[in-house]
């Protein structure tokens, strides 16, 4: 041990963390569930392709109407 060394900081948040998760084992379990249901889905290749081609071309100047004056 170097005898300078300052003891290990943890900040609140860190501390908080920690003794969440050893309060909660299945914690990290649960959170990449919610993971997986929101982001780790599979994508409709034909339902994007049909978005795509359904998609209006917007006028150079978006408040502009293509109306009469």
């Amino acid at each position: 041990m170097h005898l300078f060394r300052r003891p290990d900081y943890q900040s609140d948040a860190t501390q908080f963390i920690n003794q969440l998760k050893t309060e909660k084992p299945d914690l990290e379990a649960r959170q990449r569930q919610g993971r997986e249901l929101l982001w780790d889905t599979s994508v409709d290749r034909q339902a994007q392709e049909g978005y795509r081609s359904a998609r209006v071309q917007q006028q150079p100047y978006v408040y502009q109407t293509s109306g009469t004056k």
